[in-house]
């Protein structure tokens, strides 16, 4: 997976909108974190899938049958950046509903959990 600037065919949500959704109804949706494990050990969010970016070649073809292309999809990293590139390429592999958490765990963890360390 390189990085490169996107056409954008995917949606932001932003961490408010996160929370609520986590807070409503968190099994009506796929949650991928791609921040790697040493991020993951620092913080994280339950109930997100760990598919570290610097991974990609462990788990391109597995996700395809381990997730659901057409349940709605949410993608974290620190800030952003990273989860955006995922969420590209998973509209490339035919996801039709994939959501990009803007500002990542650093947000989240700003505007709803401040017991979520910042890094």
């Amino acid at each position: 997976m390189s990085a490169q600037s996107f056409n954008q065919s995917f949606s932001e949500i932003d961490v408010r909108t996160l929370a609520s959704c986590l807070q409503a109804s968190p099994e009506a949706v796929q949650l991928i974190d791609v921040r790697e494990p040493q991020e993951l050990a620092i913080a994280r969010v339950d109930g997100f899938l760990n598919y570290p970016l610097s991974e990609y070649q462990q788990w391109a073809e597995p996700i395809l049958t381990d997730l659901d292309p057409h349940k709605e999809t949410l993608v974290m990293c620190h800030h952003g950046r990273r989860s955006a590139q995922m969420c590209m390429w998973l509209v490339e592999q035919g996801f039709t509903d994939v959501k990009n958490i803007a500002g990542g765990i650093d947000a989240y963890a700003k505007a709803v959990d401040p017991s979520v360390p910042l890094y």
